[in-house]
């Protein structure tokens, strides 16, 4: 009972709606009606700003932390916390807040990692930053982090312990289902990437001057 009780808590921290709330709350605007209309932070900081992005990147990346580390605040043994960050992602994808509908789940699965192995964190998140200042995209930055970071669960644990010390086959299976989903949830910027119109972050070697 206690293991369903905190997994459905998990689904609950990741249904937590960031970007919508923020939005309504504090600049009195739905994100949901602006830009690309997506929930998360790509569209906060297109809609709302800088200062609104960062606030709902960290809250998006800590509502997975959190819920990864349900078991470890209250003891629950014998259970991988993956499942946990597994039911954040979950709930940000099909958030029951929003009528199910909701953003694409990079940055909670990002904070999921940040619970399971900070070093896998910071060496997934430098080679996403790499990505960002060499193609000014972050949805292309986020497909390719996916595929590296899928990669990585594999390959890591034989040639980099000291960054991630053993396999996991639950992380990789994660790993592999959330990459599909960016992919899938990405479609209408693969279109976009491939006619050159995709926005771009005011950096990076391919920004575009306006």
């Amino acid at each position: 009972m206690k293991t369903i009780i905190l997994l459905l808590t998990a689904y609950l921290l990741g249904s937590i709606a960031s970007g919508v709330w923020i939005g309504q709350f504090f600049f009195k605007n739905d994100i949901r009606q602006f830009g690309s209309g997506n929930t998360g932070t790509t569209n906060t900081f297109r809609v709302l700003g800088t200062k609104a992005g960062v606030i709902v990147l960290l809250m998006d990346i800590l509502k997975g932390t959190l819920a990864t580390l349900l078991p470890t605040i209250f003891h629950l043994e014998n259970v991988n916390p993956l499942w946990f960050g597994c039911m954040a992602i979950l709930g940000h994808t099909f958030p029951i807040f929003l009528r199910f509908k909701g953003g694409k789940a990079v940055a909670t699965s990002a904070g999921m990692v940040l619970a399971y192995n900070p070093v896998f964190f910071f060496y997934s998140a430098v080679f996403f930053l790499i990505m960002l200042y060499l193609t000014s995209m972050v949805s292309l930055s986020s497909m390719l982090t996916a595929i590296f970071f899928t990669l990585s669960t594999i390959v890591l644990p034989y040639v980099a312990p000291a960054i991630l010390p053993e396999h996991n086959w639950l992380l990789t299976a994660i790993a592999l289902a959330v990459t599909i989903f960016i992919f899938y949830r990405h479609k209408d910027n693969i279109k976009r990437i491939k006619d050159g119109t995709e926005n771009t972050v005011p950096f990076g070697l391919n920004h575009k001057k306006k």
